[in-house]
C-alpha cells in the first residue's frame, strides 16, 4: 500500500471519541484483572496439590519408621521364641532313646 491509500483508508475510518477509548481500555483492564486472577488461582491450586504431596510423602516417611521399628520387634519376638522353643526342647531330646535320635 503506498501512503496515499493508507491516508485515505484512515480519512474514511470512523473517528474513535475518547468515550469509545475509555470503553476499549476498561475491558481492556477488566479482561487483565480476570487473567490475573485466573493465574493466581491456577498457582494457588498448584501450591495446594504441592503441599498435599509433600505432607503425604512425609506421611509415608514416618510409616516407613514405623514399619522398620515393628519389623524389628517382630524379628526379636521370633528369635526369642525359638531360643524358648530350643530351650524346653533340650531336656526331652537328651531323654530319648538311641534309636530315636538316630545314633546306632
Amino acid at each position: 500500500d503506498s501512503w496515499d491509500e493508507i491516508v485515505e483508508i484512515l480519512q474514511g475510518a470512523p473517528v474513535s471519541t475518547d468515550t469509545e477509548l475509555g470503553g476499549y481500555v476498561r475491558e481492556f483492564e477488566t479482561r487483565v484483572r480476570q487473567d490475573t486472577n485466573e493465574i493466581y488461582m491456577r498457582l494457588d491450586d498448584e501450591q495446594t496439590e504441592r503441599q498435599l504431596l509433600a505432607g503425604r510423602l512425609n506421611m509415608l516417611f514416618r510409616d516407613r519408621r514405623a514399619h522398620a521399628y515393628t519389623r524389628q520387634l517382630m524379628e526379636t519376638e521370633a528369635r526369642m521364641s525359638r531360643e524358648a522353643w530350643g530351650l524346653a526342647g533340650s531336656p526331652t531330646q537328651s531323654g530319648l532313646p538311641e534309636e530315636a535320635s538316630g545314633s546306632a
